[in-house]
């Protein structure tokens, strides 16, 4: 017998295929929603704070000091336009300042009020 036997196809073989990536798939989206997103936000915000250092404000570098921004210099790029250095001037200890790259500050401390139980009241002049 040259001719062989046909055999009907049931619905799971169309989609046999499809369900052995499904699972796949489902852990790359949960991978993507509860690990790369969130990276990638928290470094989006970490380039904000560092683009908008400016004089005065506190911030931690990488190696751990902790100082003031004392100056923040421009320098030309390309087309003339002035634009923030990659180098920042930062006083650690009164009268003693250090030059750090822009890149090496891991964070910006923002003040934090007190939790009084009353408000302070001003005084009148």
């Amino acid at each position: 017998m040259l001719i062989s036997p046909a055999y009907a196809q049931d619905m799971a073989g169309m989609f046999g295929s499809a369900t052995q990536f499904l699972p796949l798939v489902l852990i790359f989206v949960v991978f993507y929603f509860l690990l790369i997103r969130p990276q990638q936000q928290k470094q989006k915000e970490m380039r904000q704070m560092i683009s908008a250092l400016k004089r005065g404000d506190r911030v931690v570098t990488g190696g751990g000091i902790i100082g003031t921004v004392q100056r923040v210099p421009m320098v030309q790029d390309k087309n003339g336009k002035q634009v923030p250095s990659a180098e920042i001037e930062v006083e650690i200890a009164q009268g003693i300042r250090v030059t750090v790259l822009r890149d090496t500050i891991s964070s910006v401390v923002k003040p934090t009020a007190a939790n009084d139980p009353k408000p302070v009241k001003e005084k009148a002049s």
